[in-house]
């Protein structure tokens, strides 16, 4: 059998609180303010969402922090290891150029001791060249003394010999002018030396007076010497 839900019955059961609807205002609420508050009305019902909202809004707010310090850290740790990157170039750079300097530091000492060698090998062939030059020069040294000492003319004393190169600059005293003149021609006619030039003749006081005189008279080489005529 079917009964009538009355007026009386409900306010009954709100009094006992078995009523539905009691317990539906209860939880949802009755809206009496416009829906800016936040509230939706709904067939008379309204639905409080704050709440709801405030518990989503604190879970983004709270979603936002941790990928903000995320990306923070992968931020932090990116630079961090861009320039432990940049630091191993720079060192590896650093090593480069150190060891370019080792090296050039070595190949200037060798071009330097090159260098070295060879003002060593220069002074050693100037000297090897002198020796050769000395060691051919002194048998014709030996024949220039020779021939001084016999083509001197008897009268005539020599008091001064300077060579230079292949020049003899004598200087002597001589009894007389004719003396001096057979000097000369003595000179000319050895194979040695070639036809000697008289610079200057200087008399004493008196008639009598040694006659001293300077002359220059140049070495005949092997090519220039007269060739001996064989009978």
């Amino acid at each position: 059998m079917k009964t009538l839900d009355r007026p009386a019955d409900r306010q009954a059961d709100r009094s006992r609180g078995d009523d539905p609807s009691a317990s539906e205002e209860a939880l949802f609420g009755t809206a009496h303010t416009a829906n800016g508050d936040g509230r939706t009305r709904q067939a008379g019902i309204s639905i409080n969402l704050m709440p709801w909202r405030e518990r989503r809004r604190e879970r983004r707010t709270r979603r936002f922090k941790q990928a903000l310090v995320l990306t923070l850290l992968l931020g932090l740790l990116v630079g961090w290891g861009v320039a432990q990157h940049e630091q191993a170039l720079l060192r590896a750079q650093q090593a480069r150029i150190a060891m370019i300097e080792r090296h050039t530091q070595s190949l200037s000492r060798d071009i330097e001791a090159v260098r070295d060698f060879r003002r060593l090998r220069e002074r050693m062939l100037s000297q090897i060249e002198l020796i050769t030059q000395l060691q051919a020069s002194r048998p014709l040294t030996v024949r220039v003394f020779d021939q001084l000492a016999a083509t001197l003319v008897d009268g005539v004393v020599y008091t001064e010999l300077d060579r230079r190169e292949q020049t003899l600059e004598i200087g002597g005293i001589a009894s007389a002018n004719r003396q001096v003149s057979a000097q000369m021609r003595a000179l000319a006619q050895s194979d040695v030396f070639a036809t000697p030039l008289l610079s200057d003749v200087q008399s004493g006081d008196g008639p009598n007076a040694p006659k001293q005189f300077h002359m220059s008279v140049d070495e005949r080489t092997a090519s220039d010497a007269p060739a001996e005529v064989t009978p």
